[in-house]
């Protein structure tokens, strides 16, 4: 379940990489509203530049033309109240019906912060009066009571964070909460993937936001355990059809072997009879040997042939192979060379000593078999960091680089359907490669630096 840690990780860099764009973007938000708002004081601006340009010539009231002008555009009308009869002394042509042309004090403080008649006004002072402008009902909102808390000013930055803390907390909680579901839904999902994975049956509830998902998985889970039942059955049926055959061949083929023995011994034959005797006990033996090979091959393959582990010497198991090979008067045209280092007598490993013996002598008739012409047959053991190598090879006749690429590929014996190298090497390598396999070792096959063939056994030291 690393899966699950690294996608809430994932989930988390995305929220605080959305958390802080989301602060940023706000921030520039504001401060953008802020600028365009900051421009707004204009008016006050305008109300006192207009203050300043009013000129008096004979008790008349005159604004520049550029401020008309600009007034105008932007349609606001003008009033000039006069500080001792506190009556407007003079007005803009536009001026509404509806605005007073006399004003008290108090009436002057309140359009003074805000609105006549709902225009919003905007003052300049002058020592002789007060020029107000009145601009559109809706151009501008006025705060007609700006007064502030002065704790409440002196604390806003702490303000400020605390709510942007709390707003972090309600986030993540929201966050946190509709991931949990997602996860709860997905936690099975990824069980069931890596079950299916591991070739186990797999049910998943098919519910909550992944259900079309579940159903998929349980489906495929129904059809890979159908499926794997069906090959089970037929392995099976391969398995017995192979042990059967073998244990039916073996009774004629015994006697076969009897008769021909006694024909070969049979001093009333020619030596011509004696000798067609003697190849037929020869070929007999060799398909006892294929049976029992096969046999081998087929309990390795399922598992059927159960390895009896122990802590063994590999040198002496190795080099009991050799003698008993040496003691057996072989044809003079093959010779076995022992060349383990002499200072290595001990090497320890887990493994079956009749199930380690049986794939060296497999590499050591393999050899023989396949080098009719004769051939020296080299045997070593050696150790390589925690490994222990037993190593069988020869100066015969070989094989090709496409040969024995396809021996180290080939995934068993019965595949071949040619006859090419896998059909002559195939099953006694098999079951080579069988045997280590389970001693939790494994096989090389390789050209021999003496120019022949050569198969390496690696396996764990102990």
């Amino acid at each position: 379940m690393k899966s699950v840690p690294k996608l809430i990780g994932r989930c988390l860099r995305i929220l605080l990489f959305s958390f802080v764009l989301l602060v940023i973007l706000n921030l520039v938000l504001f401060v953008g509203v802020m600028t365009k708002q900051t421009n707004n004081s204009h008016p006050w601006a305008t109300a006192k530049e207009a203050a300043e340009a009013l000129e008096i010539s004979d008790a008349s009231y005159r604004l520049p033309e550029e401020i008309m002008e600009e007034l105008k555009a932007e349609d606001v009308w003008a009033i000039f109240i006069d500080n001792d009869t506190r009556q407007v002394v003079w007005k803009t042509e536009n001026l509404p019906e509806t605005v007073p042309m006399t004003y008290s004090i108090s009436e002057i403080v309140s359009l003074t912060r805000g609105y006549i008649d709902g225009y919003p006004t905007f003052t300049g002072e002058r020592e002789d009066g007060l020029l107000v402008l009145g601009y559109p009902r809706e151009s501008f909102w006025k705060h007609m009571w700006p007064s502030w808390d002065y704790q409440m000013i002196a604390n806003l930055p702490k303000t400020a964070l605390m709510v942007m803390a709390v707003n972090g907390m309600v986030i993540f909680l929201i966050y946190m909460i509709a991931n949990s579901m997602l996860l709860k839904s997905v936690k099975p999902i990824t069980e069931g993937i890596q079950a299916l994975s591991a070739g186990e049956p797999v049910h998943i509830r098919e519910n909550g936001l992944l259900s079309e998902l579940a159903r998929s998985i349980n489906r495929t889970s129904e059809v890979l355990q159908s499926q794997n039942y069906q090959l089970r059955k037929k392995e099976m049926a391969r398995a017995n059809w192979i042990a059967g055959v073998s244990h039916d061949i073996r009774t004629p083929l015994s006697m076969v072997m009897g008769y021909a023995g006694q024909l070969q011994c049979d001093t009333g034959l020619t030596q011509e009879q004696r000798a067609k005797a003697d190849v037929i006990l020869k070929q007999s033996e060799r398909m006892r040997n294929l049976i029992n090979d096969l046999n081998l091959a087929s309990k390795l393959e399922y598992n059927m042939q159960p390895v009896k582990s122990r802590t063994e010497n590999a040198v002496a198991i190795v080099r009991q192979v050799v003698v008993d090979f040496m003691n057996m008067n072989i044809d003079d045209k093959y010779s076995i060379f022992w060349e383990t280092p002499e200072d290595l007598c001990v090497c320890r490993i887990q493994a079956d000593r009749d199930l380690l013996k049986r794939a060296v002598s497999n590499l050591i008739q393999n050899s023989m078999n396949h080098n009719e012409k004769g051939c020296r047959i080299f045997v070593s053991v050696k150790e390589s960091g925690k490994t222990c190598e037993i190593l069988v090879e020869d100066d015969g006749v070989g094989a090709s680089d496409e040969e024995i690429e396809k021996l180290n590929r080939a995934p068993h014996y019965m595949v071949c359907d040619e006859n090419t190298v896998e059909q002559q090497h195939g099953l006694g390598l098999l079951i080579v490669k069988q045997i280590a396999v389970s001693h939790h070792g494994d096989i090389v096959i390789r050209h021999s630096l003496r120019g022949g063939f050569a198969v390496m056994i690696r396996l764990d030291r102990d």
